[in-house]
C-alpha cells in the first residue's frame, strides 16, 4: 500500500504525537493561532466552521520527532538517512489508470478555491493562501517535471495569485511559456506524505524529477495519475490536487505574506493563476502549513538543506569526521555542524564552506562537538559560550549576496541595478573542542557527566 498522508496520520496518533481538534474553529483565525501556538503536537481539526465533513492537518511534522517517525528512525539520524537515501539513487515513477486523486471530480464552475478549508496564517496577510500547495509544472522544451513550494493566495474572485523566486525552476519554466504567450499549466497537490514535502524542497539541477527524489526517500515508486484537464502528472494518493493554469504576461499585487523569518515579505506584482479543475478523494483531508518563524515550514526548508550541506561538507578537503547538520536553529539563516575536529583549522574550513553552498540563506555557522546536541539552543549556546575565544574562533566575512528575505541586509534597488538583491556578511563560529591529534589540549574541554546507573 502506498504511503500517504493517512498513513502518516495514523504513525503520529500511534506515537501520541496527534492531537484531534473536535471544538468549532474558523479559518479566518483559530486555525492559524492554534497552529501557531503548537510546537509539540500535529493537529488534526474536525469541526471546521463553514467546512462540514473537512478535516484540516496541520503542524505535522512539528518537530523533529515528527519527521523521524516518518523516516522510521531517531531524530540524531534522520539527516545520515535522509542522505542515505538520495545516495541510493533516484525512484522512477509508475503511472496508474485511475487512484483514488480521481474519487471527487470537479470542472469548471464548480472548481471552487473557497470551497477549500484554506486559512489566514497571520494577521496582516490580505486573505487566505495555500502554503501547503506543491506546485507541479513541465518543462515545454523538454518535458521534465519539477516540483516545489510556491505560495499561493486565494483571491475573492476565484483566481490566485503566485510568488515564484526569479531565477528558480518554475520561474525558469513559467519564462519559456511567457516568451511564446501561453499559459503554464500547473497542478497543485495538497496533502500527502511529508516525504513528497522534503523532495519538494530539495534543490537539484534544473531538471531533476522532484517526484523521482520523493520514491527514495519513500522507497517506493511515486504512482501517478493524469490530470483532466492539464497535460500533468501528479501522485494518485494526494488528497487533493488543484489543476490550473499561469497566465502570461499578466501581473497582479500579491502579498504581503507570512515569511519562514518571522516578518513579513512585501506585495509585489506577481503571476496569476486561474483554476480549471478540482480532484480530491472521498472524505478528503486538507494539509495546512503555518508559515512563520519555528513553525512546520522551517522544517520543509531546513531539513532538506541540511541534508544538501552534510552531502558536501564531509567531503571537504578530501574527508571530515562529519556527524550531522541542521538548519532548523533561526529560521534557516544559521547552520550547525556536528562534527569531530582531527587537526587545527579544519572545522574552519568546513564552515567556510557551509556559508558557500548553493544556499543564499545561510548567514552564520556553527561547529560543534558530537557531544554537543545541535537540536538544543540550549546546548549550542553552551558550547559557544564555554568553547569560543573570539578573536580567534569568530570570522566575519564582508561583502557577501544574502538572501531576498533577510531584512537584517540593506536591498540594493538603486536606478541602474537590474535585479534586487541584499548585500551583508557572513559569520562563522568555531565551538568546537581542540582537535583529536592535540589530546591534552582537547581533554581540558570533557563535559561533566552524572554519575553513571549501577
Amino acid at each position: 500500500m502506498a504511503k500517504d498522508m493517512r498513513s502518516y496520520i495514523e504513525q503520529l496518533e500511534k506515537a501520541g504525537e496527534l492531537s484531534r481538534v473536535k471544538d468549532e474553529v474558523n479559518v479566518e483565525a483559530d486555525i492559524g493561532r492554534r497552529l501557531f501556538a503548537s510546537r509539540e503536537s500535529a493537529l488534526l481539526f474536525q469541526n471546521v466552521k463553514g467546512y462540514p465533513g473537512w478535516s484540516v492537518l496541520g503542524q505535522a511534522p512539528a518537530n523533529m520527532r515528527h519527521i523521524a517517525i516518518a523516516f522510521g528512525t531517531e531524530p540524531n539520524r534522520v539527516v545520515r538517512e535522509f542522505a542515505n537515501r538520495i545516495d541510493k539513487g533516484l525512484v522512477p515513477c509508475k503511472m496508474l489508470p485511475r487512484g483514488p486523486i480521481k474519487d471527487r471530480v470537479l470542472l469548471g464552475d464548480d472548481a471552487r478555491l473557497h470551497a477549500l478549508p484554506s486559512h489566514v496564517i497571520a494577521e496582516k496577510d490580505p486573505g487566505r493562501y495555500i502554503a501547503g500547495g506543491l506546485c507541479i509544472v513541465k518543462d515545454p522544451e523538454t518535458g521534465l517535471r519539477n516540483m516545489a513550494f510556491h505560495r499561493l493566495q486565494v483571491r475573492e474572485d476565484g483566481r490566485m495569485g503566485i510568488f515564484m523566486v526569479e531565477g528558480r525552476h518554475t520561474w525558469h519554466i513559467y519564462r519559456k511559456y511567457e516568451i511564446m504567450n501561453k499559459p503554464m499549466p500547473m497542478a497543485v497537490m495538497i496533502g500527502h506524505h511529508p516525504m513528497y514535502y522534503f523532495a519538494a524542497a530539495y534543490t537539484g539541477s534544473l531538471g531533476l524529477d522532484e517526484l523521482e527524489v520523493a520514491g527514495a526517500l519513500l522507497g517506493e515508486p511515486v504512482e501517478l495519475n493524469a490530470c483532466e484537464t492539464i497535460d500533468v502528472e501528479v501522485p494518485a494518493h494526494a488528497e487533493i490536487v488543484i489543476e490550473c493554469e499561469v497566465m502570461p504576461n499578466l501581473r497582479e499585487q500579491e502579498g504581503p505574506f507570512s515569511e519562514f523569518t518571522g516578518y513579513y515579505g512585501g506585495h509585489h506584482d506577481k503571476p496569476v493563476v486561474v483554476p480549471k479543475a478540482i480532484t480530491m478523494r472521498k472524505d478528503a483531508i486538507y494539509k495546512a502549513v503555518q508559515s512563520a518563524a519555528l513553525t512546520e515550514s522551517i522544517f520543509y526548508n531546513g531539513l532538506p538543506m541540511a541534508v544538501a550541506l552534510f552531502r558536501d561538507l564531509r567531503n571537504v578537503a578530501g574527508y571530515v569526521d562529519l556527524k550531522d547538520v541542521s538548519c532548523n536553529w533561526g529560521s534557516t539563516f544559521n547552520v550547525v555542524v556536528q562534527m569531530t575536529p582531527r587537526f587545527y583549522g579544519e572545522a574552519r574550513q568546513v564552515l567556510l564552506a557551509a556559508v558557500s553552498s548553493l544556499y543564499s540563506h545561510q548567514k552564520i555557522a556553527v561547529a560543534v562537538d558530537e557531544d554537543v546536541d545541535i537540536y538544543d539552543p540550549q546546548d549550542v549556546a553552551w558550547a559557544i559560550a564555554t568553547r569560543v575565544n573570539p578573536e580567534i574562533d569568530v570570522t566575519v566575512i564582508p561583502g557577501v549576496r544574502g538572501h531576498i528575505l533577510d531584512n537584517s541586509l540593506p536591498e540594493l534597488t538603486r536606478e541602474g541595478i537590474t535585479t534586487p538583491h541584499r548585500l551583508g556578511s557572513r559569520m562563522i563560529i568555531d565551538a568546537t573542542k581542540p582537535p583529536t591529534c592535540d589530546r591534552e589540549a582537547r581533554m581540558r574541554f570533557d563535559r561533566v557527566r552524572p554519575p553513571a546507573a549501577i
